[in-house]
Parts: C-alpha cells; structure tokens; sequence
C-alpha cells in the first residue's frame, strides 16, 4: 500500500506541474529542438519535484489520516 501511496503523490505531484509549465511557456518550448525541451523541463522539474512539491503532498498526505 505504501508504493501505491507514493505513486500517487508522485503523479499528483508530476501532472500540474507538467501541466503548468507547458502552459505557460509551451509556445517557447515548442520551437526547440526536442532534447533542449527535455532538457529544460528536467532542469526545472526535478528539483521541483524533490525539494518542494514531493515534500509538500507527502505531509499532506501523513496529516490527513
């Protein structure tokens, strides 16, 4: 139950943040060259992800039991 649990934070975590991104800045994005937008999205996601948004839903998620 507990890699369910996370699998969800991840994804709850990933998805408007993706979503976000690529709404505001999809036009820049879509005129690179597919690797550089790779690129730049893992540049900006990852670290997103372990440092602030992770960390936010898990204690979320630990206080709504």
């Amino acid at each position: 139950m507990k890699k369910l649990k996370n699998t969800f934070i991840v994804w709850i975590a990933i998805y408007p943040a993706i979503t976000a991104i690529l709404l505001l800045f999809g036009d820049y994005l879509n005129n690179l060259n597919l690797f550089v937008r790779t690129l730049i999205l893992t540049i900006v996601l990852v670290p997103l992800m372990v440092y602030a948004l992770i960390p936010f839903w898990t204690k979320v998620f630990r206080t709504a039991k």
